[in-house]
């Protein structure tokens, strides 16, 4: 490796904090990116079945996305403008208005939080507290909402629950839906709540995802779903959806709930939302609750101009017709065929998840991290999630030709083979 090459790798070791991740395990240097392919500096190309976890839906360096920002900053474009009114921001409300909201039926107000996640949670649950006046929030076990404390709260991941070093309060964790065999929870959550003495302090919120992405994809159903919504209504607590992940096309519609006869009050966004992979998180809330006074909670970077250039072309490009969402239904039912047949490699394997938020759960931490680790050696990017890390998680671009589907996943296969025949062998020794 040339010198210069190796010096950029320690420099990593050397200054980087402990608390970094993903590159552990996947440690190539990446220098460019394009659709759904990864290459670094050496000139080695990985398929990317990660995408920034969800945050590249329309893969790397989309051309029309590109060129519109490259344009806007040529054009010495407004690059950071607090909340002021801008014509980018104005250019992707009307586009998010005319091609999603409207149709959709959403009356939804758009705030602008920071530019993480985590922070439109946090900005959802100060909604639903001051709307209510109550201050307990129902969340549910394996949801992953963020880290900061009050997102933190709402997180059912010990690990990363142990990070806060203080008390989490403020929520009461309940089982999601199909956790414990045999028990329906929505029926369970709703006699809690009705019993005077059931011990839950009557909620400001009931929040969840539809697609546990970082909880092992746990996959509500759209009865249960509907059930938690008219609980929520019976007992005066606002209904968050927490679609960070799950959201933008990912489960194959543009929002997750879509198909399940349901309407939050509060939507939380980010990852996706700006088509590019930039910074951008949003909060959509119902007229009727968007409470909060002038800067009651801001940010410097709530809203980011850039990000709005980039957001606004991948609305009209991918979602002012049906066209792209007929992609997504048959790319699901290929991805699905492959995981089966990964599945079958595995005793005991199930998929998990849905649309194009899937993944096979493999039933060991360990068995899927060896999984993982034989694709990234053989030329693919791919993670796990779950409560042991269990599941090998699929999170593609969803604008991945099928041909690259097909060369992704057979590296997959031959990973889980691999994986497999070597611990039978060392079992056998």
């Amino acid at each position: 490796m040339p010198k210069d090459m190796t010096e950029k790798r320690d420099i990593f070791h050397r200054r980087e904090s402990e608390a970094r991740s993903y590159c552990r395990g996947m440690p190539a240097l990446f220098t460019t990116a394009r659709g759904s392919h990864l290459t670094d500096a050496e000139g080695r190309t990985w398929i990317d079945f990660l995408a920034g976890c969800s945050s590249l839906n329309y893969g790397h360096n989309d051309p029309d996305m590109k060129a519109a920002l490259i344009d806007h900053i040529a054009g010495d474009g407004i690059a950071h403008g607090l909340d002021l009114h801008t014509d980018a921001k104005g250019d992707f409300l009307s586009a998010f208005e005319t091609h999603i909201l409207a149709p959709r039926g959403m009356d939804h107000r758009v705030m602008f939080t920071g530019p993480t996640g985590a922070n439109a949670v946090e900005a959802a649950m100060k909604i639903a507290r001051k709307v209510t006046g109550r201050t307990n929030v129902i969340a549910f076990t394996n949801g992953f909402h963020g880290v900061t404390m009050g997102a933190l709260a709402a997180t059912g991941n010990g690990y990363h629950r142990g990070g806060a070093g203080m008390d989490k309060a403020g929520v009461t964790r309940m089982p999601f839906d199909d956790y414990a065999e045999g028990v329906d929870s929505a029926a369970l959550l709703d006699q809690m709540l009705s019993d005077s003495s059931g011990g839950i302090d009557a909620p400001a919120a009931i929040m969840f995802e539809t697609v546990q992405g970082e909880g092992g994809l746990n996959a509500a159903s759209p009865e249960w779903v509907k059930r938690i919504a008219e609980i929520a209504k019976t007992h005066g607590a606002l209904l968050i959806i927490d679609d960070i992940q799950a959201g933008v096309g990912r489960t194959g519609t543009f929002f997750s709930f879509e198909e399940m006869g349901v309407m939050p009050d509060i939507v939380t966004m980010a990852k996706s939302v700006s088509g590019f992979g930039l910074p951008l998180a949003l909060v959509l809330v119902r007229p009727e609750h968007d409470v909060f006074g002038p800067a009651e909670h801001n940010g410097t970077f709530r809203g980011n101009t850039h990000a709005f250039v980039t957001a606004r072309v991948a609305i009209e490009k991918f979602w002012a017709d049906d066209a792209f969402q007929r992609e997504l239904a048959d790319k699901a039912a290929l991805i699905t065929r492959a995981l089966n047949d990964v599945a079958a490699l595995v005793p005991g394997a199930r998929l998990k998840g849905r649309g194009l938020m899937q993944g096979v759960d493999v039933r060991s931490g360990d068995l899927a991290g060896e999984i993982c680790a034989r694709a990234y050696d053989k030329g693919l990017v791919i993670e796990t999630s779950g409560n042991e890390d269990q599941v090998v998680k699929v999170l593609a671009p969803l604008t991945t030709p099928v041909e690259t589907f097909h060369k992704g996943f057979n590296i997959l296969l031959d990973a889980t083979r691999d994986a497999v025949t070597a611990r039978a062998k060392l079992a056998a020794e």
